[in-house]
C-alpha cells in the first residue's frame, strides 16, 4: 500500500550546551608539543566536534580580551569549518585573560531551563590580566559545569618567531628574555 503526503510532527533534541573557550594568546605558538600547541588544541577541538550528537556547540577566543568566533550552535560541521581560521591574530590584544573568556561564555549561553551547560576551557594556563576565580563563581552561580584542558608542558618552551617560513629566532620579553 504505498501511501503520498506529509504530516507534521513536533520533535524535540535534548542535549547540552557546551562553549569551547580557546587560548589564541602569542604563547600557544609554543612548541613542546607537535606541532604547537595551537594546532594541537585545535585538532582536539575538531575530534571533539565529530562527536557531538544532539548537543550545540560555540567557541569563545581569548586572549587579553575575549570574543565569540562561533555562536551557540547545532551545526557542526559550520563550527568546524570556523576552527580552521583561528589563529593568534583572532584577537586584537595579546595577553591572557581567562575570566574575560568564562564572562564572554556566560554571556554565549541561552537561558533554556531544559539544557544543560558546560564550558571548557582550553590553555597553557598563565592568566596575566584578570581573575579568573571570580568569573568562575558566577558562572556556578548559573549552573554552568567549567572543565579546563592545559595544553602544553609543564617544563614550557619558548614562543618561535617565523618570517617566510622560516625560524628568526624567539619572542623575547621587554626585558629581552626569552
Amino acid at each position: 500500500n504505498p501511501q503520498a503526503g506529509s504530516r507534521f510532527e513536533e520533535a524535540s533534541r535534548r542535549g547540552v550546551d557546551i562553549i569551547i573557550a580557546l587560548d589564541v594568546s602569542r604563547s600557544m605558538l609554543a612548541e613542546d608539543i607537535q606541532p604547537n600547541r595551537l594546532e594541537r588544541a585545535r585538532l582536539s577541538l575538531t575530534r571533539l566536534i565529530d562527536r557531538l550528537d544532539q548537543d550545540r556547540v560555540g567557541v569563545v577566543l581569548f586572549a587579553g580580551s575575549a570574543i565569540t568566533q562561533v555562536p551557540l550552535t547545532a551545526d557542526h560541521r559550520a563550527a568546524r569549518m570556523l576552527l580552521r581560521g583561528i589563529s593568534t591574530e583572532s584577537v586584537p590584544v595579546q595577553g591572557t585573560a581567562i575570566g574575560s573568556a568564562i564572562d564572554r561564555a556566560i554571556q554565549s549561553f541561552d537561558n533554556e531551563a531544559n539544557r544543560s551547560r558546560v564550558l571548557i576551557i582550553l590553555s597553557d594556563g598563565e592568566n596575566h590580566l584578570d581573575d579568573p576565580l571570580a568569573a568562575a563563581k558566577r558562572a556556578h552561580e548559573q549552573g554552568i559545569a567549567i572543565h579546563t584542558v592545559g595544553i602544553g608542558t609543564s617544563a614550557g618552551a619558548p614562543i618561535p618567531v617565523y618570517r617566510n617560513g622560516q625560524l628568526t629566532g624567539f619572542f623575547r620579553d621587554r626585558d629581552g628574555q626569552t
